[in-house]
This record gives C-alpha cells, sequence and structure tokens, in this order.
C-alpha cells in the first residue's frame, strides 16, 4: 500500500527565522528558499522537503534535557567525518553542548542558537 502522506516540511519556532535559517544553511548546506522572510525562512533539501523557522513572539528556548519547557521535536543528522571536528564546527557557528550527552561516542546532542536540542551521528 503506498503511503498515504509524504512529510513535505519541518519548521521550528525560533525569535529571528533569518538568522536561524543562516545557522542551519551553514551546518548541512541547505539552499535558502528565495521567498525567505524576516517572519518565516526556509532552506529545501534535494529531496523536496523544507527546513522552515517560523518567528514566535515571546519564545522561550528548550530545557533539555528537563522539561521545564519541553523540547517539542529533536532532529538527528547523520554525519561523514569524525564527530569531534564537526562537532568543534558547530559550536563555533553557534551551536551549544549540554553537559547531559546521553549516547557515548555513538552521537552528540548539541542545542541550536536558539535551543532547539539536535543530534550528529555516524
Amino acid at each position: 500500500m503506498p503511503p498515504w502522506m509524504k512529510l513535505v516540511a519541518i519548521t521550528l519556532d525560533c525569535p529571528d527565522p533569518l538568522a536561524l535559517a543562516a545557522f542551519y544553511e551553514q551546518a548541512t548546506g541547505l539552499e535558502r528558499h528565495p521567498d525567505s522572510n524576516p517572519d518565516f525562512a526556509g532552506l529545501s533539501g534535494e529531496d523536496g522537503l523544507l527546513l522552515g523557522f517560523q518567528r514566535v513572539d515571546g519564545y522561550r528556548a528548550p530545557s533539555w534535557p528537563g522539561q521545564t519547557v519541553p523540547q517539542q521535536l529533536h532532529i538527528c543528522f547523520r554525519v561523514d567525518g569524525d564527530l569531534d571536528e564537526i562537532e568543534a564546527r558547530l559550536l563555533e557557528s553557534g551551536a551549544h553542548r549540554p553537559d547531559h550527552q546521553p549516547h557515548g561516542d555513538k552521537a552528540r546532542v548539541l542545542t541550536d542558537p536558539v535551543g532547539h536540542p539536535f543530534c550528529i551521528l555516524r
């Protein structure tokens, strides 16, 4: 049976869509959607998936691993290369590394510049 739905977009809340899109654009190499603006920015993948960023007034960053402000979304990225090197590049670009690292050497949990957790894994 064919799928009933195809995933075409994932959208993250944030205080500054263009700034968060720039972080993920640099990290992933995805291309900025031409209609990006201060209220909604997007990055387009080759497979048609759009990673979107929408402005939310009063945005509150998730508190991972705690749930005072739930994470609501967790993205994982498979990477080629050395995890330490890739982590260092992401940290230089504005990511943060929480103390809690539940995956050992297999993956790293980072947070983007506005607090959304994401993993990089081999």
